[in-house]
């Protein structure tokens, strides 16, 4: 669409100045009109609601936080990795979604990760050149201002390069977050440049952090579009970092080279793809469908908890249900959700009524044993001729990523989650453009060459983020998303059961101590849940409780936003209060 300020990559240029900007967290909840964003950064979420102020819709402003924190969280989210982006269009009354995840290069077969016919252990598979799927951020980015939005791409970039230059105040989270890479951070000397100091430690919190590189590669794409990016200098980097990992003579790891190719690049696309829809007690949920299993394992889960009134039970009774929902619903996400360009996905079957009242039917007064196993949809599956699954073997680890919701004052809503994979990815900067490559394609079960989900070359690795879009009366009412990994999922669910059937406000629901059972044979929770009553309550009916791993001493699980849309033309913006370092939650027109 035309551009409303028609910014010009010169104009772009001329915007950067050079003082570093203060990084600071906040507020979490703001309630106001004409817009609402939340992210978990105050800068990301500070530049998309300049967007709206200056006439940018919500697709304008997610794209400009994004970019954002593509600069403040690199260890979550950036160009070098993809995500997920779910829309509703106040005008057209639809949702629509976009597909901008990794893709294997062509080159790799189901047996990639395996040497001497035995499959990596995950720290050799991950900070690999193996592990890095062709990114589709940048391609996903300017697909969706082509399609939804107003301004150009390099308007859109415009904030980010200013921060990339002026640089940010380093916080405790992003001194945890280097530090838990460390050990691998200080083989590759890009990376090592750019995130540690000179004796080798991670940057000071409190010093100015600047990434000019990736400031660089900004202009480069605000220049030349996405092609900057899928060919040319850029591309040729990334195919010679993943084919050669650029580590130091000192190196104490092996990062093994992989087969990526500049075609690759050059032939990736995002795709539109059909929501994954579904009800909940009158609502519509709107969520994105394979080959991510955010949508049809949340869907599954609310279908399965539909059957009962949660509303009038103890909230003891309530979990314990909420749990055995999650731990049947990640049992059939681990059988049958992969990329439906190489498997016959049954996803009508998957979010059936009727196949989640089969599964409903076998929770009972106590925990069972994890892993139970999957149902069988394809009887409740609309089309005829689909093969049977088999039982996932991938490992339900946490992840980080990062994810942005944003409202505009016409009624339309973005929900948007995008990642790097593991917290700082394969932990490969590409040499001279200031970026890190994913770790996507161990969300493969890379262990496997049989399943689903196997590795296989141009396909598009399962997962867990669910972007998700709620409409009542068919309006829109709420967005909300987080990172997380596979937790994203429980997470997103717990948010919902707390919002619709406990009648928490939004920030209350975010809040909320959380725990995530993903048909393990522990739930992993936080250590206030953990601590509470009802987990006690829970212990003594055969559920078993672990922490997840904590970084910087912290164990926490998922960093949510989330915008609701209230009454009288109001909206409330929401993000962790305490997660994360804290998120921040903005709205154009603060209420009085």
């Amino acid at each position: 669409m035309r551009s409303l300020l028609a910014t010009t990559a010169a104009t772009v240029v001329a915007l950067v100045a050079f003082a570093p900007v203060t990084w600071a967290s906040g507020p979490p909840t703001s309630i106001g009109r004409h817009g609402a964003a939340a992210t978990v950064d105050r800068l990301a979420t500070q530049a998309a609601i300049a967007t709206l102020r200056r006439g940018g819709n919500a697709t304008d402003a997610a794209v400009t936080a994004a970019a954002v924190l593509g600069v403040t969280e690199p260890f979550s989210c950036g160009i070098g990795g993809g995500g997920f982006m779910v829309s509703y269009d106040a005008r057209a009354r639809e949702v629509t979604t976009s597909d901008h995840r990794e893709r294997a290069p062509q080159a790799m077969g189901p047996d990639a990760f395996f040497e001497n016919g035995v499959p990596l252990a995950f720290s050799d598979a991950r900070y690999s050149g193996l592990s890095v799927g062709v990114p589709g951020t940048v391609r996903g980015w300017a697909r969706a201002l082509r399609k939804h939005g107003t301004i150009s791409l390099a308007e859109a970039l415009a904030p980010a390069i200013r921060v990339a230059r002026r640089g940010f105040v380093v916080d405790e989270t992003f001194a945890a977050q280097t530090q838990e890479n460390l050990d691998f951070f200080d083989d590759v000397p890009a990376t090592a440049a750019l995130y540690l100091d000179p004796d080798g430690t991670p940057r000071d919190v409190g010093s100015v952090f600047r990434n000019p590189d990736l400031a660089r590669s900004y202009e480069l794409i605000a220049h030349r579009g996405a092609r900057a990016f899928y060919r040319g200098a850029i591309a040729d980097a990334i195919v010679q970092t993943v084919r050669n990992p650029p580590v130091g003579p000192s190196a104490n790891h092996v990062f093994r080279p992989g087969v990526m190719e500049p075609k690759d690049l050059r032939t990736y696309r995002a795709p539109e793809r059909p929501p994954v829809h579904s009800t909940y007690r009158g609502l519509d949920v709107f969520g994105m469908g394979p080959p991510s299993s955010g949508g049809s394992t949340v869907a599954e889960a609310l279908n399965i908890l539909e059957g009962y009134e949660l509303g009038s039970m103890t909230r003891a009774d309530a979990l314990h249900l909420e749990l055995e929902a999650a731990r049947l619903a990640f049992a059939d996400r681990g059988a049958y959700v992969a990329d439906p360009d190489f498997f016959d996905v049954p996803l009508a079957g998957l979010i059936s009524k009727d196949f989640a009242a089969t599964r409903r039917a076998l929770i009972g007064e106590t925990a069972p044993t994890s892993p139970v196993a999957p149902g069988d949809p394809y009887p409740f599956d609309d089309r005829a001729g689909a093969a049977g699954g088999e039982p996932s073997v991938t490992s339900t680890r946490a992840g980080t990523t990062t994810h942005i919701t944003v409202a505009d004052k016409r009624g339309d809503i973005v929900s948007y989650t995008f990642t790097i994979e593991s917290t700082g990815g394969s932990g490969l900067v590409v040499p001279g453009y200031g970026f890190l490559l994913n770790n996507e394609l161990t969300d493969f079960n890379f262990n496997s060459t049989t399943h689903p989900n196997r590795v296989e070359g141009g396909k598009r690795p399962r997962s867990s983020m669910a972007p998700t879009i709620v409409l009542r009366d068919r309006r829109p009412w709420l967005g909300l998303g987080s990172p997380g990994g596979s937790t994203i999922i429980t997470t997103v669910l717990g948010i919902l059961v707390d919002r619709v059937d406990r009648a928490r406000t939004l920030p209350a629901a975010i809040a909320a101590p959380r725990a995530s059972q993903r048909n393990t044979p522990a739930t992993t929770a936080e250590p206030a849940f953990i601590a509470s009553p009802e987990a006690a309550a829970l212990v003594a009916r055969g559920h078993t409780f672990a922490p997840p791993p904590a970084t910087g001493g912290v164990s926490e699980i998922g960093a949510a936003t989330a915008v609701e849309f209230l009454r009288r033309h109001r909206l409330l913006a929401a993000a962790e209060p305490v997660r994360r370092g804290g998120g921040s939650a903005l709205v154009v027109r603060p209420a009085r």
